[in-house]
């Protein structure tokens, strides 16, 4: 049974979503404002400790001016540069538990879990957009200028949190990695583009990827329901199609993806409805880093037996 191309077509496909003609400029006039932001690092000890971690609360000021949350682990009593791991959350949730991320301290890494702006953790979301924000962060912003596009504030934030994990004294910069499932992985994929110095990277099934594509297979509920919702109550006719779909181009994560420079671990099921097949393969195609494709041909938007273990041995390498 197919829900989607053939797998070998998926290997093939290049995406349908437009990318705008000042993508990179859009970008790199993005990142030149992230730069300039000081971010007034803070770090909070936690009520939450544990015998091998410190475990602070890390607040940074983001592009905006908004404070944005961070769990940050580290191992007790390192005295030398470590590598370090960067964890993304699934759409709507947050950075989860402390004690999930012990696996990685008590074998040396820091860990930096983001809470996404305006979703289920503590980090800040200052508005601020003309339009439509009622159910989704996709279309925050799309009646108003591409910079005030929500998800290029939070894929900014990834990059950030990215730089400011590797300027901590006991971070070896050169060895820091980056995972997260769905909006999580698709943030991955944003973190890594944007801060080429990711080293490896774990994507599950992403979402953020190929909007058009999701709209044409009549995919557009669940975590893309708001793609619907814009089209019914504010283009019933489709008139501005184009348009819409060429500025959500701007946060369109295959777009991003040929900037990656890290080693890639990417997991897909084939039976995902809810982030459809060859929405991941138009963002994985395109990468021209060193990859590899985990493919689970029966299983959706769900646990994929075996990968959480091949992750942990992925980013032992660093």
């Amino acid at each position: 049974m197919l829900i989607d191309m053939s797998l070998q077509e998926l290997k093939k496909y290049q995406g349908i979503n437009p990318r705008p003609h000042d993508f990179d400029e859009y970008w790199d006039k993005a990142l030149e404002e992230m730069r300039f932001i000081d971010p007034e690092v803070e770090l909070v000890p936690a009520k939450f400790q544990a015998p091998c971690a410190e475990c602070f609360h890390l607040y940074f000021t983001g592009v905006g001016g908004a404070r944005v949350h961070a769990k940050y682990l580290r191992p007790k009593n390192s005295n030398k540069p470590h590598p370090a791991v960067l964890m993304f959350h699934g759409y709507s949730g947050n950075s989860g538990s402390w004690s999930d991320k012990l696996n990685y301290v008590a074998n040396g890494f820091s860990v930096a879990a983001l809470d996404c702006r305006g979703q289920g953790g503590l980090s800040q979301d200052v508005g601020g957009v003309k339009g439509n924000t009622f159910r989704g962060h996709i279309i925050r912003g799309l009646d108003d200028s591409p910079e005030k596009l929500l998800f290029r504030n939070i894929f900014l934030d990834t990059a950030q949190l990215a730089k400011i994990v590797m300027d901590m004294p006991e971070v070896d910069e050169n060895r820091v990695g980056a995972l997260g499932g769905s909006q999580g992985g698709g943030l991955t994929l944003a973190c890594a583009a944007l801060e080429p110095g990711i080293k490896r990277l774990a994507p599950v099934y992403p979402f953020l990827c190929d909007y058009k594509r999701v709209w044409e297979m009549d995919l557009a509920k669940d975590a893309y329901q708001e793609l619907k919702d814009y089209f019914r109550l504010f283009d019933p006719t489709h008139a501005r199609e184009d348009e819409v779909f060429t500025t959500l181009g701007y946060i369109d994560v295959q777009h991003l993806a040929k900037r990656i420079k890290g080693e890639v671990l990417m997991a897909v099921g084939l039976m995902d409805t809810v982030c459809p097949p060859s929405t991941q393969f138009a963002a994985y195609n395109k990468i021209t880093a060193p990859k590899e494709m985990v493919i689970y041909p029966d299983f959706g938007h769900e646990w994929l037996p075996g990968f959480d273990d091949m992750t942990f041995e992925f980013m032992m390498e660093l």
